[in-house]
C-alpha cells in the first residue's frame, strides 16, 4: 500500500473531523489570480456541504461571484506526526437570504458553545441583513491522518 493510501481518512473518518473543527480556511481566487484564503466559522449541512456566512460586500463575495471555484481546508496537529486534514475542492454559491443566514449563523453560534439567550436570532437577524449565505458542495476530498503511520516516516 502506497503512502497516501496509509494515511487518508475513511469517509466517516472525514465527516467527523470536519464536523468538529472549529475553523475552515475558505480560498478563493482575487481579481489578480492570486489566492486568497481567510479562516471561517461554519457548519455542514445533513447533504455534506459546507455553508457559512459573510457580508455581501467583502472580498470573498467578490472574488466568489467572479469565479466560484474554493478550496476550504481543515487541519491539526504540530508536529509531523500529528497532522490531519481534509481539503476540500468545490465550487462556492451566494445565496442572499437573510432567515437562511440567520439559521446558519445560530447553528454556528450553537457548534461554538454558545447558548441562545433570548432575543439571539434577532440581534442576529440584524447582522444578516448585510450578510450572504455561502454554500460549498464538495465535488473533490483529499485527506491525511498522519498518526496512521505509527511513527514510521
Amino acid at each position: 500500500m502506497n503512502r497516501r493510501n496509509q494515511i487518508a481518512m475513511t469517509l466517516e473518518e472525514q465527516k467527523r473531523f470536519v464536523a468538529t473543527a472549529e475553523t475552515i480556511i475558505l480560498t478563493s481566487i482575487d481579481q489578480h489570480g492570486y489566492p486568497h484564503s481567510v479562516a471561517m466559522w461554519y457548519a455542514v449541512d445533513p447533504d455534506g456541504s459546507i455553508i457559512m456566512t459573510t457580508y455581501g460586500k467583502s472580498q470573498k463575495t467578490l472574488n466568489l461571484q467572479r469565479n466560484p471555484r474554493v478550496a476550504l481546508l481543515v487541519e491539526s496537529g504540530t508536529t509531523y506526526d500529528q497532522l490531519r486534514g481534509v481539503l476540500i475542492r468545490g465550487r462556492a454559491e451566494i445565496i442572499p437570504d437573510v432567515e437562511r443566514c440567520v439559521q446558519t449563523l445560530v447553528r454556528i453560534h450553537q457548534k461554538m458553545g454558545g447558548a441562545l439567550q433570548p432575543g439571539i436570532e434577532d440581534a442576529m437577524r440584524a447582522q444578516a441583513r448585510k450578510r450572504v449565505l455561502i454554500r460549498v458542495v464538495p465535488e473533490r476530498v483529499s485527506s491525511w491522518d498522519h498518526s496512521k503511520l505509527g511513527g514510521v516516516y
